[in-house]
């Protein structure tokens, strides 16, 4: 072979393997289709698996608002890593965890906690404040409940707790037999800020609500529960006098 054809060959070669890097429809890194394990980005996280139910900005969804800050005040990671990861059973909490039978890995559930609590957590906002503990430690007392719920709850779900002018009934079985005592729990804890309901400071202004208050308006609630109703199950370490028993 002559040094021209060799030389020519070469050139040949050279010159489509500079075009092969640049060819039409070559895939870039971002062409590349990523695993659903492998998304780690919180914002995304979140976006695909809680916002449907919590709100775009962790508040005014059907769900608690996870994105106020006082909740993320009281509640720990491990709370929200069991809530997150086992769901509520008998709520429409799933589970989202791999192991429990969900899409996310252990790494994309911590992804989704770190994010909530970057977006929206306000580590300050409770200090100085005795807030009180986010499960029960120590037991409700229905009729105290009752007397409980007349003076910080009344003003506005009405003294039986069906409703008045400005909210709904809060003892429709229905809604009691889709949340868990912890459930209840947070909720007079929290409130619900984003729909001007005040958390345990504020029912009564200048005197908040105490830890065995909130204990025995849940047990007074959960007492509403009907008795074919099952109450739905909740691992957090809460305990109420219900006849149901503890949740």
């Amino acid at each position: 072979m002559s040094a021209r054809v060799t030389f020519s060959i070469g050139l040949i070669a050279a010159l489509l393997s500079l075009a092969g890097c640049n060819l039409p429809g070559k895939p870039t890194p971002s062409d590349i289709v990523r695993r659903p394990t492998d998304i780690l980005d919180p914002v995304t996280l979140y976006s695909q698996n809680c916002a449907g139910c919590h709100g775009a900005d962790g508040k005014l969804g059907p769900a608690p608002p996870i994105g106020d800050p006082v909740y993320l005040a009281v509640v720990n990671d491990d709370a929200l890593r069991d809530a997150i990861s086992k769901g509520r059973k008998g709520t429409a909490m799933s589970a989202f965890a791999q192991s429990e039978g969900g899409m996310l890995t252990d790494k994309q559930v911590d992804a989704i906690i770190q994010g909530i609590r970057q977006r929206w957590g306000q580590p300050q906002i409770l200090q100085g404040v005795a807030a009180p503990p986010y499960a029960a430690k120590v037991p409700g007392n229905r009729q105290q409940g009752a007397a409980a719920f007349a003076t910080f709850c009344a003003s506005c779900h009405g003294v039986d707790g069906k409703g008045g002018p400005k909210v709904g009934s809060i003892v429709n079985p229905h809604y009691l037999s889709l949340i868990t005592d912890q459930g209840l729990r947070t909720i007079v804890i929290v409130g619900r800020p984003d729909f001007n309901a005040p958390d345990w400071r504020n029912n009564v202004p200048g005197h908040p609500m105490s830890d065995q208050e909130i204990s025995d308006v849940v047990a007074w609630l959960a007492a509403e529960r009907p008795a074919h109703m099952a109450a739905p199950v909740s691992s957090s370490p809460t305990t109420t006098s219900s006849p149901g028993g503890l949740h």
